[in-house]
């Protein structure tokens, strides 16, 4: 990276900053700016290590974001999850990393990815052969010419699922953030990342023990959208699920596999598979319903997941 001063953080240097166990959120995207740093400030007070936050359409812009979170926070790794390369090209992605991780003390994470067709196409931008775009993409950035400070070079990781894209994210970027996994691809990514590369799968969890009341909960407010994109269901599809799966909103097997639900220690035991399976860290989403954004479920798994 010719622009820089320094060397960007590797993967054990990620994994050491951002701690075991974070928190996902992408209604913090569409949530008044004063709850989202209320948020930002209480999943930083309960311990969490790292709040990685969505781009979609509409929702705040990634950069502007990462920013009301980073000024609402003072030790809290804050990550996007991802940043849509689509949406900016790659010298603006990276003078907007390389200004947020001189400004906040390297406590940036940038995370990149190709998202999905209908994202993109939305925006108005032709959506083609995403690794082949993600290799053009990660070059340029590296050619990128920076002129301001950059004391601590901001990492990057990629939103991988598949193969080829883990395997570029194992030579061109710090790890992996893949989102809507279960531990399974989490061993999987394991095995083709090797061991140096910090791996922070995203899981969605509900704190609700009746299993009709959770399940109907999570199709309803979670499944259901990422059943529509392809990218997700070739990567279920990879795990061993079928059309069946897909099909009414999700199927028991997919929904219990994709969110885990049930009580602390239910939680607790699919963060643990995600940590035996090789993850360096794990992202919780909190599913819940009416523009509740789920503090007072990271407030009760705190105790149990925080440091153990």
């Amino acid at each position: 990276m010719t622009q820089q001063d320094g060397v960007a953080p590797g993967g054990r240097e990620v994994a050491a900053r951002i701690g075991r166990v974070g928190v996902w959120h992408g209604g913090l995207g569409r949530a008044a700016a004063a709850a989202a740093r209320e948020f930002a400030a209480e999943a930083e007070r309960l311990g969490y290590g790292a709040l990685w936050f969505g781009e979609a359409k509409g929702s705040k812009e990634a950069f502007a974001h990462a920013g009301l979170l980073l000024a609402a926070t003072e030790r809290l790794t804050v990550a996007t999850g991802i940043a849509n390369i689509w949406v900016r090209d790659a010298t603006a992605m990276n003078a907007g990393a390389h200004t947020l991780a001189e400004a906040y003390g390297g406590r940036f994470l940038l995370g990149l990815g190709a998202s999905h067709a209908p994202q993109v196409e939305g925006r108005g931008h032709a959506y083609a052969k995403p690794l082949a775009a993600m290799r053009s993409y990660l070059a340029a950035m590296d050619e990128a010419a920076y002129e301001g400070p950059a004391p601590t070079p901001p990492a990057r990781v990629l939103a991988a699922l598949g193969p080829k894209m883990l395997e570029l994210a194992a030579e061109r970027a710090a790890g992996v953030h893949p989102y809507f996994v279960t531990p399974e691809h989490t061993a999987r990514a394991r095995a083709a990342l090797g061991a140096t590369p910090v791996l922070a799968p995203e899981q969605a969890v509900l704190l609700e023990t009746d299993p009709a009341t959770a399940r109907a909960l999570i199709r309803e407010h979670h499944l259901g959208s990422y059943l529509a994109l392809p990218n997700y269901v070739n990567s279920l599809r990879r795990l061993g699920f079928e059309d069946g799966d897909f099909t009414g909103g999700g199927s028991d097997r997919l929904v219990d596999a994709i969110v885990a639900w049930g009580d602390v220690d239910a939680i607790r035991r699919r963060v643990r598979e995600h940590h035996d399976a090789g993850a360096d860290h794990v992202a919780l989403q909190p599913i819940a319903a009416g523009g509740d954004l789920g503090l007072g479920q990271l407030r009760e798994l705190a105790p149990a997941l925080i440091g153990g």
